[in-house]
C-alpha cells in the first residue's frame, strides 16, 4: 500500500475509534442526570479535517431547539449575503397641497425584523422631512410580500402573552410587544404605569398597591390584554421597586398595533391624522416618498443567536422564502429553500423538518451530522466571521454569559444553545488549546434533558482540553 494511502487509512482508523465513545467526563455528567446515552446526538469535528472527532447518533433525526437559528441564519447569511437589508417603504396616493396629503399614505413591509420604537420614529420623521404633516386619507398597510396565514399564539405552550409567541409580519414593529413599567409610588400608595410603546389613547387600569412581599409577583397581576385596553386586575408588591414586564397583546390585530403606535409617534413628530387604519396593496398611480432601510443581516442575525430570538428569526426564515421564490412566503417556503440550499452543500437533509426556523417548536428536527457538517462548511467560507461573531461566547455574553465561568474554556467558545421542556442542545465552535478549532454539536431529547447542562460543559471544556 502507497505511504499516503496508508496514513490515510490509519488517520480514519483513529478517528472512528475516537468517534466510538464520549468522553468519560461527558458520559459521567450524562449518568448522573440519569440520561442514556442513546438520547443524546453528539457531532465533533475539527473545522480543516475530513472526518469527525466524535459522531454518536448523529445520522437521526433530534429536536435541536434554538439552535436550529444557526441553521436559519448561516442559510440567510450564504443566501442573502451580510450586506442585505430589510427596505420598508412609504408612498402616497392623490394630491399634495404645501404639506397636506390629500389621499392615502402607504407603507409596504419587506419583514424587517428590527423595526423598534425609535428607529420607527425616526422613520416618520423621514415621510415628514419629505415634506407630509398633514394626512386626509388613510393609512394603508401593505404586508402582501408575507402570505397572509392564521396564527395562533397559544399553540406552542398556552401562554399566548410570552413575548416569544408573537407571529411574523411583514410589518412588525416592535416584536408587537409593550413593555410595562411599573413605578409603586409609596406615600400615595398607588402603582404607577406606563408602556413603551407610548400608547396615548390606550387605557391602562392600574394594578392595586400592596403591602404584601415580592414573590411571584407577575402571577399576582392578573393581566388582561384586550384590543382597546389593558386592565391589571391583581396586586403589585410595593417591595418589588421598579419593574418592567414585556407582554404580547394577542388578541390585538397587527394593523390594529400598528395603528396604535403610528397615531402616537406621528402626533409626536409635529404630524396630523385622522384617517383609519386598513390593510391594503399598493395602488398602481400611487407615488414613492422614501424608505426605511433596517440594520445590515449580520446585525440581526446577532440578536437572533445571542439572544435567542424566536419572533426575529421567525422573520428570517421567511425573508428567504420571499427573496429566493418571489412569491409570498410562507414557513413551508422558506423551508424548502433552506433544504435545497444544504442539499447543494452536499449535506444530508433528509432529517430536517422547519416549521418556523426558530427551533421554538415540538417537531422541527436535524441530524447532528447535518448541523455539524454545516458548521464546518461554514467556518471554511467567506461568512464564517459574521456567522462565529453572532454566537454567545461562553462565559461572557448572550445565552452563555453564566456558564462556563470559571473553566479554561471560557471566552473560547462561540456556542448557541437550546432549551425546551425536554431538549437541551449546544452548537457552535470550540477553539482548543492545541489552535485547532472544532464545529460541536450535542443535542439531548429526554425527559431529564434540564439536568444536561453540566455533560454540554464537560464536553466543551474536553473539546478545548484534548482537541
Amino acid at each position: 500500500m502507497p505511504v499516503v494511502s496508508l496514513l490515510v487509512s490509519i488517520h480514519v482508523g483513529i478517528s472512528c475509534a475516537q468517534a466510538a465513545g464520549l468522553p468519560s467526563t461527558v458520559a459521567d455528567a450524562l449518568k448522573r442526570s440519569g440520561i442514556p446515552q442513546s438520547a443524546v446526538a453528539t457531532y465533533v469535528q475539527d473545522v480543516s479535517g475530513p472526518v469527525p472527532r466524535i459522531a454518536i447518533n448523529s445520522t437521526q433525526g433530534f429536536n435541536p431547539a434554538s439552535t436550529m437559528k444557526l441553521v436559519t441564519s448561516n442559510a440567510a447569511l450564504d443566501i442573502l449575503g451580510p450586506a442585505f437589508t430589510w427596505k420598508t417603504q412609504v408612498y402616497a396616493t392623490g394630491t399634495q397641497n404645501g404639506d397636506v396629503l390629500n389621499g392615502d399614505l402607504v407603507i409596504k413591509g419587506s419583514g424587517d425584523p428590527k423595526l423598534v420604537t425609535e428607529k420607527f420614529w425616526q422613520f416618520l420623521r423621514q415621510i415628514r422631512a419629505a415634506g407630509i404633516r398633514e394626512i386626509h386619507g388613510n393609512l394603508i398597510l401593505d404586508r402582501s410580500v408575507f402570505e397572509d396565514m392564521s396564527y395562533d399564539a397559544s399553540r406552542f405552550d398556552g401562554d399566548p402573552l410570552k413575548p416569544y409567541n408573537a407571529g411574523p409580519d411583514a410589518l412588525l414593529l416592535n416584536y408587537k410587544v409593550f413593555a410595562f413599567h411599573f413605578l409603586p409610588d409609596i406615600n400615595r400608595r398607588v402603582v404607577n404605569v406606563s408602556v413603551d410603546p407610548p400608547l396615548g389613547a390606550y387605557p391602562i387600569a392600574l394594578p392595586v398597591f400592596s403591602d404584601g412581599p415580592c414573590t411571584d409577583w407577575q402571577a399576582r397581576m392578573l393581566p388582561v390584554l384586550e384590543r382597546n385596553s389593558t386592565q391589571f386586575a391583581g396586586a403589585f408588591p410595593a417591595a418589588c421597586g421598579e419593574k418592567t414586564w414585556y407582554l404580547h397583546p394577542y388578541q390585538m390585530t397587527s394593523a390594529e398595533y400598528f395603528g396604535l403606535v403610528f397615531r402616537d409617534l406621528w402626533a409626536d413628530v409635529g404630524g396630523i391624522f385622522k384617517g383609519a387604519i386598513v390593510d391594503g396593496l399598493v395602488p398602481p398611480n400611487a407615488r414613492f416618498v422614501t424608505e426605511w432601510q433596517s440594520p445590515a443581516l449580520p446585525e440581526v442575525i446577532r440578536d437572533i443567536n445571542k439572544y435567542s430570538n424566536n419572533v426575529m428569526a421567525r422573520q428570517l426564515l421567511l425573508t428567504l422564502a420571499s427573496d429566493v421564490l418571489k412569491v409570498p412566503a410562507n414557513p413551508e417556503r422558506g423551508a424548502r429553500v433552506i433544504k435545497t440550499w444544504l442539499t447543494g452543500k452536499g449535506i444530508d437533509a433528509s432529517q430536517l423538518v422547519i416549521e418556523n426556523g426558530s427551533g421554538l417548536s415540538r417537531s422541527e428536527r436535524i441530524s447532528a451530522e447535518s448541523m455539524g457538517r454545516m458548521l464546518v462548511a461554514a467556518f471554511q467560507s467567506p461568512i464564517m466571521p459574521e456567522l462565529m461573531s453572532a454566537l454567545p461566547l461562553a462565559g461572557y455574553d448572550g445565552t452563555m454569559r453564566k456558564r462556563l465561568l470559571t473553566q479554561t474554556v471560557a471566552g473560547r467558545a462561540h456556542i448557541k444553545t437550546g432549551s425546551l421542556n425536554d431538549v437541551r442542545a449546544v452548537a457552535g465552535y470550540v477553539l482548543a488549546v492545541s489552535g485547532k478549532r472544532y464545529a460541536v454539536v450535542c443535542i439531548i431529547n429526554h425527559i431529564n434533558a434540564p439536568g444536561g447542562q453540566a455533560a454540554h460543559d464537560a464536553l466543551l471544556q474536553w473539546i478545548y482540553e484534548n482537541g
